[in-house]
């Protein structure tokens, strides 16, 4: 059981607002993921599964039955180019039924899979690995193929010994057989989860690779097309980035999010709530994302 920060005296619980299934590439399945969340003492959950909301029905409902369920948060990951880097947008209470969002989400999911085609042509011709979309699909059913999936294939056949080694020289941002997305940019995904009535967030500014004058120019550009959040707090930032993320969000006038970005057994040493151990997301995060929503969206 996870035992938050006191907060007026009383003791604040942790939630967690960036979190993977298995309806994209987590290991967990939305079930799972409730009664691990239970197990984990979490008061609130979003469900941020890459480019699809396949998995928030089952949450809900599975929620649903479960007297100590957190409250489900609907969401969603959006990955975005923009330069040739990998932006990605987080969309939270999001209505998943919005059809003009359903149709643009379409759209989003075309492009990735123009994306997936281009990769294993470049694997196959490039290093004679024997992969191709539709073998992704069949081994992973169900689910939204990302790198990730590339990557474990390649373990799973034996052309590499883990699933880092894929991403360090192969699949990575820069590397020989990288293929960024079509153009689909931060702006559009901002744009995107706006149809569907959710509030905006820029998802772990950090990992960008960014100089702090660049990261702080893009959070303008994005803000003026209508991002409402950042996540300050995130399983790999120190305490020292988290009080840097924290400044420049209060300086552009953004809400904080944050999260593990738990993917179950996909990303090593990142635990559902608690990240590499000492993460710590408050429920006033939460609470202050919520107001707005109810408000303005």
């Amino acid at each position: 059981m996870l035992y938050g920060n006191m907060r007026d005296g009383v003791t604040e619980p942790p939630v967690d607002l960036h979190v993977h299934s298995t309806a994209s590439d987590g290991t967990y399945t939305p079930s799972e993921l409730v009664e691990y969340a239970i197990k984990k003492g979490l008061a609130a959950m979003a469900l941020t599964d890459h480019d699809t909301v396949d998995g928030l029905k089952e949450i809900r409902d599975y929620a649903g039955t479960r007297e100590n369920s957190p409250e489900i948060i609907n969401g969603i990951e959006l990955s975005t180019d923009l330069n040739g880097k990998d932006i990605h947008i987080v969309g939270l209470f999001i209505d998943e039924t919005e059809p003009a969002f359903l149709h643009q989400l379409e759209d989003f999911r075309n492009s990735r899979e123009v994306r997936n085609e281009k990769m294993c042509a470049g694997l196959r011709d490039g290093l004679h690995m024997d992969i191709s979309f539709s073998q992704l699909k069949e081994t992973f059913p169900n689910a939204v193929i990302t790198r990730a999936h590339y990557a474990k294939y390649m373990v799973q056949k034996g052309y590499i010994k883990s699933t880092q080694e894929a991403f360090d020289r192969w699949i990575g941002d820069g590397c020989p057989y990288f293929v960024p997305r079509e153009k689909v940019t931060p702006m559009d995904g901002i744009h995107l989860i706006q149809k569907a009535h959710g509030i905006p967030v820029l998802a772990h500014p950090l990992l960008y690779g960014l100089s702090h004058a660049r990261l702080d120019s893009l959070i303008e550009d994005l803000k003026a097309e209508g991002l409402v959040a950042m996540e300050t707090i995130y399983t790999t930032f120190s305490q020292g980035e988290t009080n840097e993320m924290k400044e420049m969000a209060e300086a552009h006038g953004l809400l904080q999010s944050g999260g593990s970005d738990f993917h179950g057994t996909n990303k090593v040493n990142t635990d559902l709530g608690t990240g590499r151990g000492n993460l710590f997301i408050p429920l006033s995060f939460l609470e202050k994302l919520r107001d707005y929503h109810k408000k303005y969206c």
